[in-house]
């Protein structure tokens, strides 16, 4: 048996021990995959073992994250830190190797998949970082940002919306450098894919303007290696190589369904390893494999080569290669603070999706990794950068990205912006169409990705268009994900301050709940907005009989409800609660000199009350239990009882 078949077998094998080990696994298609993933990882691929998060890498994603084990053998094998010892402990506690790839848990892995279709869409957002940052530093002779992107897609990737959204986006901006292999097995869980779907993949692809290839056998190296050669010469379009395979190729259920997602059983085990000539225990990797496979000597040349070339790029261009180091670094500038606006107190009131838009531009300038865009909203979400060019086919240094109507795609490229390295994305669409891309904003937080949600018509207060497009659940959606940061400002200067907050969050995403009309000036505290939430006003001689908490427009009407209150001789004092996520994360005593044990408590927010009984010890929520409705703001605050006689009179109630 040559080398090239002794190292497929062997990583095939590693797989469905592990597998048969854990009890539970996807064998299926890491049978069927090997061969392809053992040319593009031992001819192509661009890595360091040594050094995981080496710039200069090509990126791999293994979109259909079930075939983990896939990616754990080729980890193992190549030389990176994966001991044997954790493929035998496959999807156990505390092993490297979890039920589908995480990134952040282990190294090696350039993205979190499992969620089928994203990884794939997170690819397009690599792509698009490459070709940005090359567009911007590259110079002759200096090509220090020159990474293909390579993701492994099975059916079922390609089955799910976002694989559409994303790859008519990746098309129209020929992405060159990208290049997908779809497994082409015709096979999925339940059934074959015939049973499913009837469409032509290569003319749907083709349409896109993508270059598609065809591997019409899936274990002849030659012809995968002519398929990829053939891909990487095409720098003018993304590239889908459909390659011919055989779900669980070997084994008694080889072809079917039932190799999909449960081991093959010790009998099976056995009878695959005859078939492909393997006579070794369990979990053997031969001496020839190892040597044959390991990547460490050759990664280390690889990235030897590549800091040659940015040492003379230091020397050619010290001041680009100053910004490189920063952006590569996620360093912010110290005068980070300095850059924001600044809004006086009795100055023209400002919406907060308006203030937000001029500090983004205020922040580009002192921030160059900040670009990204909207989902055909950019005049809506005021999220351009003003001569920040677009980023188009022709122009890929633009920094403001038209994502069209393509929110759960948009928010997957974000995350693949960020995973490459260097940038500090945004996205941007209306708060209640978080809907579209809640689970893009889920792996941001699950991957620890500092991307900037920018969410704006945040309430019913958008008025006239009605309750298709006022949100009410979406601020208690997003703020249960894990990690995450849901900011709503309460005027220009708290957005001010979110923005900063947002940028200075690296452990996940931040989303910014923005406001449609204009929003009285508060005065700042720069400082309280940063710890999640602070005294906006307190009682006369600070005794309060309650504490009004509110985040958002509904802080100017806690103000006025407190003034009201006064005159009647009841102190209130009022909190505005910009991020719970902030606030929680407070010491105890800084909690409790905001919001006072014992006082009593009314919250009060345009949207779903759930998430503010944490904050009021039993007391009232003033929100919606409904949808919104058709009419001007004012109308529809007043009738949802966002009016100062209604907070009076439910204070009143308390009291």
């Amino acid at each position: 048996m040559s080398p090239e078949q002794l190292s497929i077998n062997t990583i095939r094998t590693l797989a469905i021990d592990a597998v048969q080990a854990a009890n539970s696994g996807h064998p299926g298609a890491p049978l069927g995959m090997a061969p392809m993933a053992y040319v593009l990882w031992q001819d192509f691929l661009r890595f360091s073992p040594t050094h995981p998060e080496w710039p200069g890498r090509d990126r791999f994603v293994l979109s259909a994250g079930h075939a983990s084990m896939l990616i754990y053998s080729l980890l193992h094998l190549t030389g990176y830190d994966m001991p044997l010892e954790d493929l035998k402990n496959f999807r156990q506690w505390g092993s490297k190797t979890p039920g589908h790839p995480e990134f952040f848990h282990t190294k090696g892995l350039d993205a979190t998949t499992g969620p089928l279709g994203q990884g794939a869409a997170m690819t397009v957002g690599m792509a698009m970082a490459e070709a940005h940052l090359a567009a911007r530093y590259n110079r002759p002779e200096f090509a220090i940002f020159d990474n293909h992107v390579y993701s492994i897609l099975g059916d079922g990737d390609l089955q799910e919306g976002i694989n559409h959204e994303a790859a008519a986006l990746a098309g129209h901006l020929r992405l060159g450098k990208l290049i997908w292999l779809h497994d082409d097995n015709q096979v999925q869980l339940d059934t074959a894919t015939d049973k499913a779907e009837s469409e032509d993949t290569a003319a749907r692809f083709r349409a896109y303007g993508w270059e598609v290839l065809r591997v019409e056998d899936g274990n002849n190296l030659d012809e995968i290696r002519q398929a990829i050669t053939t891909a990487r010469n095409n720098t003018a379009q993304p590239t889908l190589i459909q390659v011919r395979t055989i779900i669980g190729f070997g084994s008694p259920r080889a072809g079917t369904s039932k190799a999909h997602g449960e081991p093959l059983g010790e009998d099976g085990v056995a009878a695959t390893k005859a078939a492909l000539g393997w006579d070794y225990p369990a979990f053997t990797v031969p001496d020839e494999v190892r040597e044959h496979m390991n990547a460490r000597e050759r990664g280390a040349a690889l990235e030897a080569g590549w800091q040659t070339l940015m040492a003379g790029y230091r020397a050619a261009h010290p001041e680009l290669a100053q910004e490189v180091d920063a952006l590569l670094a996620r360093e912010l500038p110290a005068n980070l603070a300095d850059a924001l606006p600044s809004y006086e107190v009795g100055g023209k009131a400002v919406a907060t999706r308006n203030a937000s838009g001029e500090v983004i531009n205020a922040l580009a300038g002192v921030v160059p990794g900040l670009m990204g865009g909207s989902a055909d909203l950019s005049g809506s979400t005021k999220t351009t950068i003003k001569d920040g060019g677009e980023l188009q086919a022709g122009n890929m240094a633009g920094r403001n990205v038209l994502f069209g109507v393509r929110e759960f795609g948009m928010a997957a490229a974000g995350n693949g912006l960020s995973l490459y390295g260097g940038l500090r994305p945004m996205v941007g669409t209306f708060l209640v169409f978080a809907d579209y891309l809640k689970p893009a904003f889920r792996l941001s937080a699950l991957q620890m990705q500092p991307v900037t949600y920018v969410l704006t018509h945040d309430s019913i207060g958008l008025g006239e268009d009605g309750p298709t497009h006022q949100p009410i659940d979406q601020l208690a959606m997003l703020r249960s994900v894990p990690g995450a940061h849901v900011i709503r400002p309460a005027d220009a200067n708290e957005t001010a301050a979110a923005w900063q907050m947002a940028l200075e969050y690296d452990k996940g995403p931040t989303a910014l709940a923005l406001s449609r009309q204009d929003l009285p000036i508060l005065p700042r505290n720069h400082a309280g907005v940063k710890k999640g939430a602070y005294v906006v006003r307190d009682a006369e001689g600070g005794s309060a009989q309650v504490i009004l908490i509110a985040s958002g427009s509904e802080v100017s009407l806690a103000l006025d409800a407190a003034e009201a209150l006064s005159s009647e001789g009841i102190g209130a004092r009022v909190v505005s609660m910009p991020c719970m996520e902030v606030f929680r994360a407070q010491d105890a005593g800084y909690r409790d000199s905001v919001l006072t044990p014992g006082v009593k408590r009314v919250a009060i927010e345009a949207a779903s009350k759930a998430p503010w009984y944490e904050w009021t010890q039993g007391g009232p929520v003033i929100g919606m239990d409904t949808f919104g409705a058709s009419a001007p703001a004012k109308v529809l605050f007043e009738k949802f009882g966002f009016s100062v006689q209604g907070v009076v009179k439910v204070v009143k109630g308390v009291l």
